[in-house]
């Protein structure tokens, strides 16, 4: 038996398509052996490697992105001032905007990223005070 000493890839180099005979056989997406609609990954380990960060990454990125704050209301700031014993507790809601349902029953320091105008009032009618953070 003859003993090949170059690789059997060699003999394809300069070919159109490596052994799939005719263009027109290899056309459909079948030829593609099992990666689907995608085809084949050309050279993903030297991006996977030298340049991850353009692994599912689409579009542009927002230099601005805007501020999504949580949502609370008074009645959930009434429970928490309910449960202390102080006089006056004081409420810390980093990154939320306080909302105007429900009453409160005793003088709150609320300190909060935003708040509605009729939480403020409700807050002030209380005797508390309303902190922007």
């Amino acid at each position: 038996m003859v003993i090949r000493i170059q690789k059997r890839t060699r003999k394809y180099l300069g070919a159109r398509r490596w052994g799939a005979g005719n263009i027109k056989n290899a056309r459909g997406a079948g030829d593609r052996g099992g990666t689907g609609k995608g085809g084949r990954k050309h050279k993903w380990t030297s991006i996977v490697k030298y340049a991850p960060e353009r692994i599912r990454s689409k579009g542009f990125a927002n230099k601005n992105p805007s501020l999504v704050l949580k949502e609370t209301d008074i009645y959930s700031i009434s429970n928490l001032a309910n449960a202390s014993e102080d006089a006056k507790p004081t409420v810390e809601l980093k990154g939320y905007k306080v909302l105007s349902d429900g009453m409160l029953d005793k003088p709150v320091v609320v300190k909060a990223a935003a708040f509605s105008k009729a939480a403020q009032e409700k807050i002030k009618k209380a005797g508390g005070e309303a902190i922007k953070v």
